[in-house]
């Protein structure tokens, strides 16, 4: 019989299958909102609120709380479908236990050979009063998560009935959270999150450019399957909390420069001689010019150690140890869920499949680290 592991193929699938949640769909839209993407920008305001208190205030955090307190909720939102947040909040409130069983149960369903400390921790969770500094953060990340959301959708909502009461919901939930550093900063200087809105572009730029695909990811919702997979694959081989962390906020923020530069396709890359490495100094410059700008100067080696050069390993020095190389192997197998899910779902094309096939070749080959082989059939026999 089989381990039973935190990374694992029904696991990931639950995860991507967010990407088919979609959000303010009762609203006049003019991009795409998923579940995936809000749960990946609501771990990005996390980093940045976190940071605040630590620089700030002195705050000691515990990071791995934060990185599995926000996957548990992710779980229990995606478990709970795309309930509007006032009735989710009121069914979660007063039929507290009733839903805490419901989404455990539905969990062990979808994920039958799920971790059982992992499992046993998500219940603890799911019951827990929540009243940590770690939950706060994420309580406050993801209201301000909703109302980057509700920007994108209120100039073309103004007629509609109720929408200035959503406006002030969203502000009120806000306020609650003002002894947070960073929530204040936004209040008195909204400036203070371009590098959050920053973040948020890149639930705009689709992955596979010019493939049609089902469901359209996005370079945010990706980055956030490559960040939740390589936590999994680190609670397995029980990683300390410094390489945790190193390696979930480098993958969530791998992709970065790409706001400034978009996406450049694998094959050109490959192809064109001297490309990538033409474009690994452009970005660097571009972070260096226009993203530092935007955060504490106290924070901008440790941005740097993240999205420049974030498939290398690192061990020791300043910031401990990552495991660049198992990051890129969980880049690789996102790639790979998106274009076998695309299949999945009816909707293919010859450069999907190519690189569906080359994806698969190099995960068996290279991707021992991090159990490739095993997720892959798994995954294969979830999407047939």
């Amino acid at each position: 019989m089989s381990v039973k592991k935190a990374l694992n193929g029904d696991m990931l699938y639950l995860i991507f299958d967010a990407a088919n949640m979609h959000r303010w769909n009762d609203h006049l839209t003019m991009v795409d909102l998923t579940e995936l993407d809000k749960q990946a920008h609501k771990a990005a305001i996390s980093w940045v609120l976190g940071k605040y208190e630590e620089t700030e205030t002195g705050a000691k955090l515990d990071w791995t709380k934060i990185i599995e307190h926000s996957l548990f909720s992710f779980i229990q939102r995606s478990v709970m479908t795309d309930l509007k947040p006032q009735v989710f909040h009121r069914i979660v409130s007063e039929k507290a236990e009733e839903v805490n069983k419901y989404v455990v149960g539905t969990f062990e369903e979808n994920v039958p050979n799920a971790d059982p400390e992992f499992r046993s921790r998500l219940e603890s969770y799911l019951r827990s009063e929540k009243t940590s500094k770690e939950d706060d953060i994420i309580r406050a990340a993801h209201y301000l998560a909703t109302r980057w959301e509700f920007k994108t959708v209120y100039d073309a909502n103004r007629s509609m009935y109720g929408i200035e009461n959503t406006k002030k919901e969203i502000e009120e939930q806000i306020m609650q959270h003002k002894d947070l550093i960073g929530v204040r900063k936004q209040m008195d200087d909204e400036n203070t999150f371009d590098f959050i809105d920053l973040i948020g572009q890149l639930r705009f730029q689709q992955r596979w450019a010019r493939t049609p695909r089902i469901p359209r990811t996005t370079v945010l919702g990706h980055s956030l399957m490559v960040a939740n997979m390589i936590f999994l694959c680190d609670l397995d081989r029980k990683a300390d909390s410094r390489q945790i962390y190193n390696n979930y906020y480098t993958a969530l923020f791998h992709d970065l420069p790409e706001v400034l530069t978009k996406d450049v396709i694998t094959p050109i890359k490959a192809n064109v001689g001297g490309l990538a490495h033409l474009l690994e100094s452009y970005e660097r410059e571009l972070v260096q010019s226009r993203i530092m700008p935007l955060v504490p100067a106290p924070w901008h080696r440790e941005i740097e150690f993240m999205v420049c050069e974030p498939f290398n390993d690192a061990d020791g020095g300043e910031f401990g140890k990552r495991t660049g190389r198992d990051i890129k192997l969980c880049d690789l197998m996102a790639a790979y869920i998106e274009a076998r899910a695309s299949r999945y779902y009816g909707t293919s094309s010859k450069p999907l499949h190519k690189g569906e096939k080359e994806l698969r070749k190099k995960l068996e080959s290279d991707g021992g680290s991090i159990g490739a082989k095993e997720l892959i059939e798994r995954l294969d026999a979830v999407l047939n």
